[in-house]
């Protein structure tokens, strides 16, 4: 599940600081040169109440029946999509994040709304986007207030998703194809491992971990280069398994690096060693971190351009989506390892957090549509969702800021 709580088990150590053996006058001085603010914790109370309150703008607006995608200022037009669209589930999950933090119940009514609408797709074997759409909306659900219905919702969702795994290729199809020979994935599909781990561990059927793990394991084979940036999409053939061909579909060339899919990368590996407690998995994140964290077109405020190798950069726009997924993972992967290596992760994770509470990433209040952030990149090669709010840079955002204080409150 996209947590709100790291782990408390011995894959999760109990407190950044602990793990980094600092002692008091360390985590003292630590903390006052890590942070601008004195109170850590109101920082991220301060955002969750604005984050709740531009929700609530974005609630008033949402035609019945939709699904919020982007908002598009210039126009004061909403984008949105029906149940089937892969970003389907953040909202929702978005939705319930607040309420936990809150405890306003105007969000939770809101979100049980939308989950009404959302639950057919636990049936949908078309996608491989059942982990974004289902566990970010129901598995927050779930975990806030446990229920039979949930539970059948997710374990149906984790049988369909297992449905498009393919025991040749070792890996779920992410798009179908015309081409019978094609069989294609992309980095994306990391993040829908989640929900498979979730479905062992709740049914102690171990099906749903092997196809996790094969799908790791195919991923980390083929799709990243010796420095550890991304392929987008690797197409494999569907009989023997063998790759034929690696390409972008968003990222700005084939050989590029797409920074929500680096993003994407570095989120799914950590989760995956959270889960396995395998250090193969531990190390991909690590290098996955180093290589965007190191990069040379990485900006100060540590908010990627959209891609790493985008052809205008300084003047390419950044992807703020990328930088919440980003902030997240790191806060995540800071807790598996110590000493500097800790406190580098925590620290990046806290300048991208910061930056992403300011302008111009942070909407005014009841501007934006109602989206917390400005200034995300869907689609650019196809003008699709460029340069505004998008769904999942909110949900991670909101899930960077409750892991921050949740590690804050451990020291």
């Amino acid at each position: 599940m996209i947590r709100k709580y790291l782990p408390s088990s011995a894959l999760a150590l109990a407190a950044l600081c602990l793990q980094m053996g600092c002692s008091n006058t360390q985590q003292t001085e630590a903390s006052t040169e890590s942070t601008a603010n004195e109170n850590p914790t109101a920082f991220v109370d301060e955002n969750i109440r604005a984050a709740a309150e531009q929700y609530k703008v974005l609630m008033k607006n949402l035609p019945e029946g939709e699904f919020p995608r982007t908002y598009y200022a210039s126009t004061n037009k909403y984008q949105t999509s029906g149940s089937e669209w892969w970003t389907s589930g953040f909202y929702p999950g978005t939705l319930m994040y607040l309420y936990e933090e809150t405890g306003d119940e105007a969000l939770l009514n809101e979100a049980k709304r939308i989950l009404k609408l959302l639950e057919k797709e636990q049936y949908n074997t078309t996608t491989h986007d059942l982990g974004f759409m289902m566990f970010g909306s129901f598995g927050h659900a779930n975990r806030i207030q446990p229920s039979p219905e949930y539970r059948e919702i997710l374990l149906n969702s984790a049988k369909s998703l297992a449905s498009r795994y393919d025991p040749d290729v070792k890996a779920i199809k992410s798009w179908d194809s015309d081409n019978p020979q094609d069989f294609l994935v992309i980095i994306d599909n990391m993040m829908n491992l989640d929900l498979l781990f979730w479905a062992t561990r709740e049914t102690g059927d171990s099906t749903y971990h092997k196809i996790a793990t094969d799908h790791a394991n195919t991923t980390m084979q083929h799709h990243f280069r010796p420095d550890y940036s991304s392929y987008h999409v690797v197409n494999y053939n569907a009989e023997t398994g063998d790759v034929q061909l690696k390409r972008t579909e968003q990222g700005n060339a084939d050989d590029s690096a797409w920074a929500r899919g680096q993003a994407w990368g570095l989120y799914g590996y950590t989760m995956t060693y959270r889960e396995t407690g395998e250090r193969r998995y531990l190390e991909q994140a690590k290098k996955i971190a180093e290589y965007t964290l190191n990069h040379p077109n990485l900006p100060e405020d540590k908010i990627p351009y959209w891609d790493f190798n985008a052809p205008n950069i300084p003047n390419a726009l950044r992807d703020a989506s990328a930088g919440a997924i980003n902030a997240s993972a790191l806060l995540e992967l800071s807790t598996f390892v110590s000493g500097q290596e800790a406190e580098k992760y925590f620290n990046a994770a806290e300048t991208m957090l910061k930056s992403l509470s300011e302008a111009p990433y942070k909407a005014e209040p009841g501007e934006n549509g109602g989206f917390i952030l400005q200034h995300g990149v869907g689609h650019l090669p196809q003008n699709s969702e460029v340069d505004v709010p998008l769904t999942y840079g909110d949900h991670y955002y909101v899930e960077a800021l409750v892991r921050y204080k949740e590690l804050q409150n451990q020291n």
